[in-house]
């Protein structure tokens, strides 16, 4: 077995940090958008134009990440993030505490932009950490978004239940998360960056292009999952009290359910890929959601739909982690490690697509047929993961019993520079 060239603590510390990383991202994220209702009041924005709101955030992150694609080959992922994820805290602020309208479009804006950045490096080093550690951690980093987003929705629920404005939900919130997210900066870790220590020039020598042929089903799955997730998020409420006829309370029972299920699902996934492998981990996960949003339609009343978006939490949960693992590990074995990034990123704007299409999909499908049928087509569209779940595999990382694989050392330097 291989010794890695940098020493286990440093490793541990950059899978701390990056774990914390993710917990505040979850925490921003669920800040903002459980909160849209109060914004929109705040600046008066129309019924009309708050969808195109809504909508220039993953549009902008999509740009975000596809720029990152391209800036890592002169930057770590590591310094970018370290960079973004501060000013992503402050552009949540700005958004609780904007003059007008048109300083809010510019907040959402930025704050659209700079997530993609965010969101594209924070994988590029958790995929990074994982080829290091040479076992599934993945999903771990996704549990701690899980959390933060459980903390950001329940803090958002004390905001909301005191009556409290936007600024002063928002500032205690981020004077407390930019510090965190620079002191925790200085201890990512991320792949030797080779190749571009010589210049912008060489470093786009030596990185072969990512051929999107490669990434294609595996963009597709991530597209899949994420109109899965978006459809819970954005229809599990209103499922619950228009169609099963639930009360106003209980129907803001199932994303939380949805949330806490997510969270337990990745706190032990990695442990069933160390296990069993991610080929089987993600068939499962896939199979364990299909059911869910089939209980979901057929649903009698409203523990039954309950249910069915539990189901939805355990099994979703794992496929997203998986796919950028899958997507990182499938680029650097056969384009080379520094095009291990670049894929990420280029998969992270699948990303985006699905959450733009997963909620106006479902609502048009309910308006023109019903929204029991509706539930179908997100089921039919997470199932082709089915098809591709071999992409998910690979000879030389097989996380399973009794294959582990040895640690690598391409994971070079922390960002401190230690």
């Amino acid at each position: 077995m291989t010794a890695p060239l940098v020493p286990g603590a440093q490793l541990r510390h950059g899978r701390v940090s990056l774990a914390l990383s993710f917990f505040v991202q979850g925490a921003v994220f669920a800040l903002l958008v459980t909160r849209i209702p109060a914004i929109q009041q705040r600046y008066g924005i129309s019924d009309g134009l708050l969808p195109a709101f809504l909508a220039a955030v993953p549009v902008l992150a999509g740009v975000g990440s596809l720029v990152t694609e391209h800036l890592v080959k002169r930057v770590r992922p590591s310094r970018v993030l370290r960079g973004v994820q501060p000013v992503v805290c402050l552009a949540l602020l700005a958004v609780g505490s904007a003059g007008g309208l048109a300083q809010v479009a510019v907040a959402l804006a930025a704050f659209g932009l700079l997530v993609g950045a965010l969101d594209a490096s924070m994988n590029m080093l958790g995929v990074s950490l994982q080829r290091a550690y040479g076992r599934s951690i993945m999903l771990g980093f996704h549990a701690a978004y899980s959390l933060g987003g459980i903390v950001g929705a329940s803090l958002a629920w004390v905001g909301a239940h005191w009556q409290l404005s936007l600024e002063v939900l928002y500032g205690p919130v981020v004077a407390v998360l930019v510090p965190l997210a620079l002191v925790v900066g200085r201890w990512f870790v991320d792949r030797d960056p080779g190749g571009a220590q010589g210049g912008p020039a060489a470093g786009e020598a030596k990185t072969p292009p990512v051929v999107m042929k490669l990434l294609l089903p595996l963009c597709l799955v991530m597209a899949f999952a994420y109109i899965g997730d978006s459809t819970v998020s954005n229809w599990s409420a209103k499922y619950l009290q228009d169609v099963l006829g639930s009360s106003e309370q209980l129907a803001t029972v199932p994303y939380n359910v949805y949330m806490v299920t997510t969270l337990l699902g990745r706190s032990v996934g990695d442990l069933g890929v160390r296990r069993f492998g991610a080929v089987a981990v993600v068939r499962t996960g896939t199979v364990v959601a299909a059911v869910g949003f089939a209980v979901v339609a057929v649903a009698p009343g409203a523990w039954a739909g309950m249910a069915g978006f539990t189901l939805l939490g355990l099994g979703l949960c794992v496929i997203v982690p998986q796919t950028f693992a899958a997507a990182g590990r499938q680029a650097g074995e056969k384009l080379g490690p520094e095009a291990s990034d670049m894929a990420i990123a280029r998969l992270n704007i699948f990303n985006y697509v699905g959450f733009l299409v997963g909620s106006p999909l479902v609502g048009a499908l309910g308006d023109a047929w019903s929204y029991r049928g509706a539930m179908l087509v997100p089921m039919a569209l997470v199932l082709v993961t089915l098809v591709y779940a071999r992409s998910f595999g690979s000879s030389s990382a097989r996380y399973g019993d009794g294959h582990e694989r040895p640690r690598t050392a391409d994971v070079g330097r922390g960002s401190n520079g230690l």
